[in-house]
């Protein structure tokens, strides 16, 4: 046999090992990895501003007030926006209670079910207003405590990282450590070069997305063109959704079937800007995954973490390939996970 079945059913053992550690750490693993990638992303900033002899406790410091501030920048831009949006609230709330109460009544007429039946089913699906501040302050109390460990994650991995990279490197044989050394520095590059990409895309789709918007006239058009931006955290879903709030919204408000067949339009022609412009440009070849692994990976993230796991599938997995490329054993896995070089496939097919 070409694969022994022990093989197989050590790999299997140790993938469903992996996924078994990856689901109930994730209490612990969601924050570290979390404020790791965000790490690497001053790593080179940090590293300035201690050429410029600046005490390596205070240049981290001055790194995570830069990064609260380009959060509240981003919050207060948000806020403004929804500001906004509140003073058309009254109006969408009774548009959609509206249109919510012609399609219960068409489907509990439809259904046959009694007025009685109807007001018991209503009172028993309302949650209670205790369940309801219990469930957002229990939220709350989450998104707080995580934000706190990821910022002091990011403050001890930049502060203790030359230690953390001597750990490794011990970690490693004699004659490998410049391979370890040279592996560690591509996963903090890639991770990196991602998070930058990533960032410069979001503004791009901001400008796009806000000329599209304010050209066909779409009711706070600064908010969803802000939106449709943050969405892009989530490839290929990211965009889509946010248009379709859009859409959802704007035809809520009243929008005509030109504006809304527009705003489809500006998302196609974002899409392919985005595809064939900006994408080769900005990202380039720094993540060398194939979309169908970048697809997998999406859901898997999203089956054992939830949003941050979907947030961090793709730099996760393209730190996963660099690992892969430089152990002999993991090599093939590193090629089945990474970019497909279409040349080489046909040459391949054509000698078959």
């Amino acid at each position: 046999m070409i694969i022994s079945s022990t093989s197989v059913i050590k790999k299997l053992l140790i993938l469903l090992l992996l996924f078994a550690v990856l689901h109930f750490g994730k209490a612990f693993l969601i924050p570290l990895s979390i404020g790791g990638v965000l790490a690497t992303l001053f790593l080179p900033f940090c590293k300035k501003l201690e050429s410029c002899k600046i005490p390596k406790g205070l240049a981290v410091t001055i790194c995570l007030l830069l990064f609260l501030a380009v959060i509240a920048a981003i919050l207060l831009l948000l806020s403004w926006q929804i500001a906004a949006l509140v003073t058309d609230f009254s109006l969408l709330k009774t548009k959609v209670i509206g249109t919510a109460n012609q399609l219960q009544q068409y489907l509990f007429k439809n259904l046959g079910i009694s007025t009685e039946k109807q007001m018991q089913i209503l009172n028993e699906e309302q949650p209670g207003i205790a369940q309801i501040l219990q469930l957002i302050a229990g939220s709350l109390k989450a998104i707080f405590t995580n934000f706190i460990l990821v910022m002091a994650y990011i403050f001890l991995l930049l502060y203790y990282r030359v230690h953390l990279l001597r750990f490794f490197l011990k970690l490693a044989s004699t004659n490998r450590q410049n391979e370890m050394n040279e592996m560690l520095h591509s996963i903090a590059n890639v991770s990196q070069q991602y998070l930058l990409g990533l960032s410069k895309m979001i503004v791009c789709l901001w400008i796009m997305y806000g000329i599209g918007f304010s050209l066909l006239g779409v009711k706070n058009a600064l908010f969803f063109s802000i939106l449709c931006g943050l969405l892009e955290i989530v490839p290929f879903i990211g965009n889509l959704t946010g248009t379709t709030l859009t859409l959802v919204v704007t035809a809520i408000n009243g929008g005509s079937l030109p504006m809304l067949a527009g705003i489809a339009i500006t998302y196609g022609i974002v899409q392919f800007i985005q595809g064939w412009v900006l994408e080769p440009l900005i990202l380039g070849p720094q993540v060398k995954i194939n979309p169908f692994t970048t697809i997998i990976a999406l859901v898997t993230g999203d089956l054992i973490w939830g949003i941050p796991g979907i947030f961090l599938a793709i730099p996760l997995i393209a730190m996963v390939k660099i690992i892969f490329d430089h152990i002999e054993s993991l090599q093939p896995y590193g090629f089945l996970i990474g970019a497909i070089n279409d040349n080489k496939e046909k040459k391949v097919y054509l000698k078959k």
